[in-house]
């Protein structure tokens, strides 16, 4: 399958690296999830990460259910590097996201993406107590569904951290063409 038209489109951006890859490249891990129960401060505190995101199982079965996956990735050079600038460059990042998808829908696909960080839609996210206010805005954390970022990267011949004051972000778009018959 060409994805032409999909390259044309995000390469008018400020994309840093891209790749296409399938849904079977990725490894799906419980040491990731683990990992992010005891070193993550979100865990546990948002729908874009465990458990809120359901069991591994679960979220690897969805991803499957695509056939391709667009990977990307954005890169911002950070002044201070204080959290607030980090928090811009990734409203920046997945602004971009929102529109490389709209893209995508228009071109006749459906799309499922996971991002670099946990969802910072909502100055206080709701979980557990309440549902989400905006699922629609909420993208899953890469790890949530046990993906290590680094390994992924590298097997897609990207690169994942550029040292010094510049903040890589990534964004993993799975997709497949919309069934007309359903």
């Amino acid at each position: 399958m060409s994805f032409e038209n999909i390259e044309s489109f995000i390469e008018k951006f400020p994309v840093y690296q891209y790749a296409f890859i399938k849904p079977d490249d990725v490894e799906y891990s419980e040491k990731v999830r683990q990992l992010c129960k005891r070193a993550c401060t979100h865990y546990g505190t948002s729908w874009s990460c465990p458990p809120a995101i359901g069991k591994l199982e679960k979220c690897e079965e969805k991803c499957l259910r695509y056939t391709d996956i667009l990977v990307f990735s954005t890169v911002t050079e950070l002044q201070g590097g204080t959290a607030q600038e980090m928090e811009t460059a990734q409203k920046e990042h997945e602004k971009l996201t929102n529109i490389i998808c709209s893209h995508m829908f228009k071109e006749g696909y459906i799309t499922y993406v996971l991002s670099s960080s946990w969802c910072k839609t909502c100055q206080k996210c709701t979980f557990p107590k309440d549902f989400c206010r905006h699922p629609e805005e909420m993208y899953p954390c890469i790890e949530s569904h046990g993906i290590m970022i680094a390994d992924l990267m590298e097997k897609c011949g990207m690169d994942h951290y550029l040292g010094g004051k510049l903040y890589l972000l990534f964004s993993l778009v799975y997709f497949k063409e919309a069934d007309t018959s359903e």
